[in-house]
């Protein structure tokens, strides 16, 4: 597996709305048992914006992140990795290339929130050094789990 990190382009698109909904349907079943994730309507604004990041295996898309830059900060606002990919480190590459790509960018510190009954993700993100600031209820009030914040300086 040679991976690869860069930016999404338009041509991507229908592979990365698939992959957001392979990869965050399980979440959303688990927060609120709903049945799918979605829909993603401005996944063609944001790719176009420069705030979708994917990782590459040759030329498969495997895994994405997409980010909201606020000054200095840079939040992680989803990653997901192909379901049939996960466990073999995607995740760990997209946030360690992320953090590179930020630094070269004068980004000052990484945020990002999960719900706390991930605790694989809480584990994957204090692995890569993310600590947390605190825990709230979502704002959108679609369920009922707090989020763990997390921030990371760099």
């Amino acid at each position: 597996m040679e991976l690869i990190f860069g930016k999404a382009t338009p041509e991507q698109h229908d592979r990365l709305y698939q992959l957001m909904l392979d990869a965050f349907t399980p979440y959303v079943i688990k927060l609120d048992g709903g049945s799918v994730s979605g829909p993603y309507p401005h996944l063609a604004t944001e790719i176009e914006n420069g705030n979708i990041f994917v990782a590459l295996d040759n030329k498969e898309i495997v895994g994405l992140v997409t980010t909201i830059q606020r000054d200095k900060e840079l939040h992680i606002d989803q990653l997901g990795v192909d379901p049939e990919r996960q466990g073999q480190g995607i995740g760990s590459f997209i946030l360690k290339e992320l953090e590179s790509a930020a630094r070269q960018n004068q980004i000052a510190l990484l945020s990002l929130q999960t719900a706390e009954i991930m605790t694989d993700l809480l584990r994957l993100y204090t692995r890569h050094g993310f600590v947390e600031t605190h825990r709230a209820l979502p704002h959108h009030g679609d369920d009922e789990y707090l989020r763990v914040h997390m921030e990371k300086s760099l």
